[in-house]
């Protein structure tokens, strides 16, 4: 009947698909989850613990929330100068009436509620001047605007906000593919939804919040709101295939932590909980460890069966570094003492204070940036031998390796003229246009004793070496 409540241990809706698989066809019509593609039936989710609004909401820009897509304005690209809001770049009617909710938000329902933005686009300042221009800043409590993974977008707003994927709902114009965004996000556990016509109409967001509170009592991960409102859950993990990462980060006075592992030739994190460790398990940050993949009790990924492979050695002669990673010859222009400024787009260095100290990473890759840096060089006076020794690493220093030690002093925010200053652009080794929106001054730089051989990741990273290897003075408070 209508009124009736199913009881609160129903299965997870990626469960009942796989359960419906092996029941005769009149059982598993009766499984079957409401509105998914390839369902066989349908049966409304009522379940007696829902969320009513996501804890974070996050939106693309391009063909999303505006149009059209900023790479497609190339004439005014061509004249230098920033594209117009209401004139060169719309908003969507449905978004505008969106955003407009949201400013008055009469009825208090997103009082709990964070917004985002997670855009890929190129044109990174064009974008930042549309959201002044269009007075959006005021919603939006994150902002992660720069080309890349769209995954290390949602991965830095886990850190900024401190609210977990699954808590989280996002509308983007691109589904997969490789340009898509949908699939992988919806990957780490984001209820995602796709708008391939951006948000043209009020019904692609009232429909969203109303799926997130049926999504919201099963959180299966996979999971997209398709453009023609129906339902598509990806295909659930094969818990017999076997995964080897390392321990990452543990709360030990919670009794969980995250593993670091590839995953599709992509570090990613998965949650574990020491419940799934084998009896008389202790594990340390820094463990390798092999485990499968499955869906806990309450419908997110986790790693499971959980096997040490290799503990950390605990050596008293040793430091666990913080660590990021740079392609050559940028890498080596700042350990040489060249660059005195790192610019990013993203918000890696922001969280960490003045005087943090990290190894610097030399990556397999060399930096495609035309030799543009070349030129930068030149024209500080510097001859083609004092370049040449600037890009080069010394003897026994070379790629794949941590090869220096680098104190950071502050971060900041810039802008284009500011980055476009002579002497801003010496600093850095890039034209302002090339440089990210964020500078980091380096404060001090000096080699290791001995390069280390690691292996590079995204972001901050942390890494074991050995004290003998860090320069005299360092590691002082």
């Amino acid at each position: 009947r209508d009124n009736t409540e199913l009881p609160s241990s129903l299965p997870s809706c990626s469960a009942i698909v796989r359960i419906a698989h092996f029941l005769p066809y009149k059982f598993a019509f009766a499984f079957a989850p409401h509105n998914v593609k390839g369902a066989v039936g349908s049966i409304s989710f009522r379940q007696t613990c829902r969320h009513s609004v996501p804890s974070l909401i996050v939106f693309d820009l391009d063909n999303t929330l505006w149009t059209p897509e900023l790479y497609q304005l190339r004439s005014i690209a061509r004249d230098n100068r920033h594209p117009v809001a209401h004139k060169d770049v719309k908003l969507f009617p449905g978004a505008h009436r969106i955003i407009q909710q949201i400013k008055k938000d009469p009825e208090k329902k997103f009082v709990n509620t964070k917004f985002a933005v997670a855009s890929r686009t190129k044109s990174v300042d064009w974008a930042h001047s549309l959201l002044d221009q269009f007075e959006l800043r005021d919603v939006f409590d994150f902002v992660e605007i720069f080309p890349g993974d769209k995954k290390q977008h949602f991965r830095n707003l886990r850190r900024a906000s401190g609210i977990d994927f699954c808590e989280m709902l996002f509308f983007d114009d691109a589904r997969d593919g490789k340009y898509g965004n949908c699939e992988p996000v919806s990957s780490l556990g984001v209820l995602s939804v796709h708008t391939p016509q951006g948000i043209f109409e009020e019904s692609i967001w009232t429909s969203a919040l109303e799926h997130y509170k049926e999504w919201s009592a099963h959180r299966s991960p996979g999971t997209i709101i398709e453009w023609d409102n129906s339902i598509t859950i990806g295909r659930a993990a094969d818990e017999n295939q076997r995964y080897r990462g390392r321990v990452k980060f543990l709360n030990r006075e919670k009794r969980f932590g995250f593993i670091e592992y590839d995953e599709q030739k992509k570090k990613t994190d998965i949650f574990f909980h020491f419940t799934d460790l084998q009896v008389g398990q202790v594990v340390e940050e820094g463990d390798e460890l092999n485990f499968s993949v499955s869906l806990s009790k309450n419908g997110k990924v986790a790693a499971s069966n959980i096997d040490i492979v290799n503990k950390r050695m605990d050596d008293s002669n040793t430091v666990e570094m913080r660590t990021f990673s740079m392609n050559l010859p940028f890498a080596a222009l700042l350990a040489n003492g060249y660059k005195t400024l790192e610019t990013r787009n993203g918000t890696m260095f922001t969280t960490y204070p003045e005087g943090t100290k990290l190894l610097l990473h030399v990556g397999q890759r060399i930096y495609p940036d035309g030799d543009r840096h070349l030129d930068i060089m030149k024209s500080g006076g510097l001859t083609d031998d004092e370049i040449k020794s600037l890009k080069s690493l010394p003897p026994g220093f070379t790629k794949g390796m941590a090869v220096a030690i680098v104190e950071l002093g502050k971060t900041f925010e810039t802008t284009l003229e500011q980055r476009c200053d002579p002497n801003f652009q010496r600093a850095v080794g890039a034209y302002g246009q090339d440089s990210g929106m964020r500078a980091t001054e380096i404060k001090r730089v000096a080699y290791l004793k001995k390069g280390v051989k690691v292996s590079g990741q995204g972001g901050i990273f942390k890494v074991k070496v050995s004290k003998d290897v860090i320069p005299d003075g360092w590691l002082d408070m």
